[in-house]
């Protein structure tokens, strides 16, 4: 245990003040943070993005175990990797924070000294507050010089040597403190149990305590540590109205309002534009105001939900159904502004409750405290219905509130809304039909409902809801024509949520022949073939799965290649005469430098570039005083093959050019001449029929370079072959016919390698989704100082990692056929910040320049996951302190890094590090900017 890295999430008792998450657990509340991209994806909880966050506390543990804690009804906003966690002890996170968040919640009293950061102080604990009052406060002395406090916000790292003692008391003793923790969980939780241990004024309060002596003497002698974090949001998700607060305040930028959600008839609905709606159908009829939670539910007929109110696991479809049609029209169920409505199953086939409260109810406040129901005071609400405290209390409850008040009736769905809007004050019972069905029913209060909630038929449900309303989504996108939906994510849904939903798959499938024709302009055939796997796979057909797997690749294939136009149809009858039917040049030699890229990559790969817009800013360098790739391609009279060599020794004479035909095998080595030679038309070419042709190729960079080797290789190789043609030797037309190289070879690459070889220096180059594929490329105007500053500030590092860039390819993809929209969004922004790169390099920013490489990065790694590792990792991280931006080259995984320091005096001193670092094999490259000749 003493590697090991452990989160403890403390989730906290009933929660009283946000009773409507009770069922769940307010660590399972929705959380739609940055899902407004992902649509179709499960929704995100409180927990994933607590998960999210503690993950990468575990680069501040570097290589010691350790434990942390956090508490699962706060989103702490900061990046954890950035914690300072002192050697074999315990910290406290905290921040500065005002008064009145303070007074309820806790505080840490820090010592006068510690240790200053840029936006952090390290000190040690001298006390902690539990909801203090202001004199508390002051006797304490618990003000930071700016008068603001410490608030305690629940998360406690323990390290080293402190972890170790820690795991070994709980070893020797731990039936112990667990019947401890039984008999006393009311009383104290653990969590105050561990602090009180390392806090010096309450060893003697924990002393009294029967397995308190052991925890003194345990953690007594390491010490316990404040981390003060001066750049930190602290969310708390301790009330109804801070939920919504988080979902419509500061944050409401964040906030994916539209989430797994089914509204079919949209126009008839009224839903207000502020509403965030989650796995829910919503039918015709149904009105919704500003600022509402609508989660887990179904909504059909007249249902009115007020603004700023919550409804969670509510099922009114059952209302129409229990309804008689002749008064199905008139039917309406009103929720007021302001409330909470809710629905739970019941254990011992009890049936379903529905629940109801205002948003700002406090249900542990009682009648004697001005406690309300629905907003009004209790006394109110009792005159009013005409109810009597033994209506609903015993005799025995002298703290009578909200929480124990038997208000609840366990009746049919009509009935018991009838009954809520009775109490809610929305319904009239003139009769006193209601009020008498209300106190003849059986009744449960909060209390005795959170101990009779059946939570597995609660799971059950929940997941056959999300399931309906995946296979309903995806039915209506089968129908409606495939162009925008994730139909793969939706699938996953089905399948994690609904054991008998590969049924649905395979009749899903029954949709698809009539799609060829009819949506033949806008559905390319990969993006259909890819539905059609996705849906085999989930109905359980692997094996014809497979099989139109390798048509979503030959239709990818194809339509980048019907989509790109090169070459000229015939050399002119001059060209062919004059050269007696031989070939023409004799002789033909390209070298062309290698590329890096600053941003951008990826919007230039197919079948993206075939239908959206592409921006990639990159970079043509020579590597070590020469440019590193080219070839020589001779026309010879003794013999009539292909003689192919490259710069490893190895060869092969075809003599049959029949043969050359694809699809190639990828172990064949000399694949990318031959597809070079099926592209360019030469094999067909009537004079190749009185000469033969000698292919010698060479790239002086390590193998998996990220450098875009492959497709700089095969740009020389076709550049060859059309000058010896005397067709078209542009670089224009040479990119064009890379990418159908590209295609026939199956690694299917985009635009920028070859663009980034072929043309000379820095440029900006778009592509533009037009029939045929149109590139602009756009040069750098730089100045001789704005190059020299680049040559000397930027490191071109091999990383000694090699990469194979089809594989990362593959995935991206695949993702995007899928029409994935996480990565559709981070892909246009790559596009969007190769512009901004641009601007950056053209005003002298360099600064900024290193800004968007950092931002790039991060968004490679969304796109996948495994383009770094773990060598990368540590090479970025021992570089970080000498650069202002780094990221590799290419698709990652692996190859050249591109290290840009802050200064020509930090590359120095970066250099120098590397090279005397045992840690990295790594080799820093002598480079230049491959300037126009």
């Amino acid at each position: 245990m003493a590697t090991k890295h452990v989160l403890l999430l403390h989730a906290g008792g009933d929660s009283k003040r946000v009773p409507w998450a009770n069922p769940m657990g307010k660590a399972f509340l929705p959380v739609p943070y940055l899902a407004g991209d992902n649509p179709d994806g499960p929704v995100p909880l409180l927990f994933d993005h607590i998960l999210a966050i503690s993950a990468s506390a575990r680069q501040a543990f570097k290589n010691q175990g350790g434990m942390l804690i956090m508490t699962g009804d706060v989103l702490p906003c900061f990046d954890a990797s950035d914690l300072v966690l002192p050697d074999d002890a315990a910290c406290i996170v905290t921040v500065p924070t005002t008064l009145d968040v303070a007074s309820n919640h806790g505080v840490v009293v820090a010592s006068k000294d510690g240790t200053e950061g840029g936006n952090y102080s390290l000190c040690l604990v001298d006390n902690l507050l539990q909801k203090p009052t202001m004199s508390e406060l002051v006797e304490a002395q618990a003000f930071l010089d700016d008068g603001r406090p410490l608030l305690d916000t629940g998360i406690i790292a323990v390290r080293g040597k402190a972890w170790q003692e820690l795991v070994a008391l709980a070893y020797s003793s731990s039936q112990a403190i667990i019947q401890e923790i039984i008999t006393s969980r009311n009383e104290l939780s653990l969590y105050e149990d561990l602090v009180a241990a390392w806090v010096p004024t309450r060893h003697e309060w924990l002393r009294n305590r029967p397995f308190g002596r052991q925890l003194i003497d345990a953690l007594g002698r390491h010490k316990m540590f404040s981390f003060c974090s001066y750049d930190f949001t602290f969310l708390h998700f301790g009330t109804s109205a801070e939920v919504l607060d988080h979902l419509a305040g500061t944050y409401s930028t964040l906030v994916g309002r539209g989430h797994m959600c089914w509204i079919p008839e949209i126009t008839a609905c009224d839903i207000a534009a502020t509403t965030v709606i989650l796995s829910s159908k919503i039918c015709a009829g149904v009105s919704i105001g500003e600022g509402s939670l609508v989660y887990d539910s179904s909504l059909s007929g007249r249902v009115r939900i007020g603004s700023q109110s919550i409804v969670v696991g509510v099922n009114v479809d059952e209302l129409i159904e229990d309804t008689p049609p002749q008064v199905i029209s008139t039917t309406c169920f009103t929720l007021p502004d302001r409330h909470c409505l809710w629905e739970v199953p019941l254990v011992n086939s009890m049936g379903r409750v529905m629940v109801y409260c205002g948003l700002h109810d406090n249900p542990k406040v009682s009648i004697k405290r001005d406690g309300t129901f629905c907003g009004k005071p209790w006394r109110n609400v009792l005159e009013d219905h005409k109810i009597q405290d033994a209506d609903m209390w015993d005799s025995s409850n002298h703290d009578k509130c909200l929480w124990n008040a038997r208000l609840f009736p366990i009746m049919s769905p009509s009935e018991m809304l009838n009954v809520g809007m009775w109490l809610m004050g929305t319904g009239h019972d003139p009769d006193g039909e209601v009020s008498c069905m209300w106190r003849k029913s059986q009744r449960v209060s909060l209390e005795e409902l959170h101990r009779s909630i059946d939570y597995h038929q609660l799971c059950t449900d929940s997941s056959k809801h999300q399931a309906d309303i995946a296979a309903a989504i995806a039915k209506s996108c089968m129908t409606n024509g495939l162009l925008g939906r994730n139909l793969f994510q939706l699938c996953e849904e089905m399948l994690v949520n609904n054991d008998s939903s590969s049924q649905v798959c395979k009749e899903l499938l029954t949709y698809f022949p009539s799609h060829g024709d009819q949506y033949s302009g806008v559905l390319p055939q990969s993006r259909a073939y890819q539905v059609k796997m996705d849906l085999l796979r989930a109905s359980g057909d692997l094996s014809t799965a497979s099989m139109v797997e390798e048509k979503v690749w030959a239709s990818v294939a194809s339509e980048t290649s019907s989509a790109v136009k090169y070459g000229s149809k015939e050399p002119s009858t001059d060209a062919m005469s004059s050269s007696n039917g031989n070939l023409h040049p004799k002789k033909a030699m390209v070298e062309l430098p290698v590329r890096v890229d600053f941003v951008g990559g990826w919007s230039d790969t197919p079948p993206w570039s075939l239908e959206r817009p592409g921006c990639v800013l990159n970079m043509a360098i020579s590597l070590e005083g020469s440019l590193p790739v080219g070839a020589i391609i001779e026309a010879t009279e003794d013999q009539h093959g292909v003689l192919i060599e490259d710069d490893a020794e190895r060869k092969v004479y075809i003599d049959d050019l029949s043969s050359i035909s694809h699809p190639f095998r990828e172990a064949d080595t000399f694949r990318l001449v031959k597809s070079a030679l099926v592209a360019t038309g030469i094999l067909g070419h009537r004079i190749l029929s009185k000469s033969g042709l000698k292919i010698r190729t060479w790239a002086n960079v390590p193998r998996g370079s990220g450098l875009g080797t492959s497709s700089i290789l095969a740009a020389a190789v076709v550049k060859g072959l059309f000058q010896l043609m005397e067709d078209d030797a542009s670089d224009d037309n040479v990119a064009r016919a890379v990418l159908v190289v590209e295609q026939i070879m199956g690694t299917g690459g985009g635009w920028q390698d070859q663009i980034g070889g072929l043309y000379p220096g820095i440029k900006c180059t778009e592509s533009f989704p037009e029939q045929p594929l149109r590139l602009q490329v756009v040069p750098l105007l730089a100045s001789p100082q704005l190059i020299q500053e680049l040559e000397q500030r930027l490191l071109v590092v091999f990383t000694g990692q090699v990469r194979l860039a089809h594989r990362v390819l593959e995935k991206v993809v695949t993702r995007y056929l899928r029409r994935d929209s996480l990565l559709i969004s981070s892909i246009k922004r790559l596009a969007e910040l190769a512009n901004t790169g641009r601007e950056a390099l053209m005003n002298g920013e360099m600064d900024e320049l290193g800004d968007i490489m950092l931002e790039a990065w991060r968004l490679h790694q969304e796109l996948d996951p495994f383009c770094s590792n773990r060598a990368v990792d540590e090479l970025f991280a021992f570089a970080a302190p000498y650069c202002c931006g780094y990221k590799l080259v290419g698709a990652g995984g692996g190859g050249f890094a591109l290290l840009l320091a802050r200064s020509v005096s930090c590359a120095g001193e970066l250099r120098r590090a590397l090279r005397e670092s045992a840690a990295f094999d790594v080799k820093v490259y002598d480079w230049s900017v491959a300037m126009p000749r």
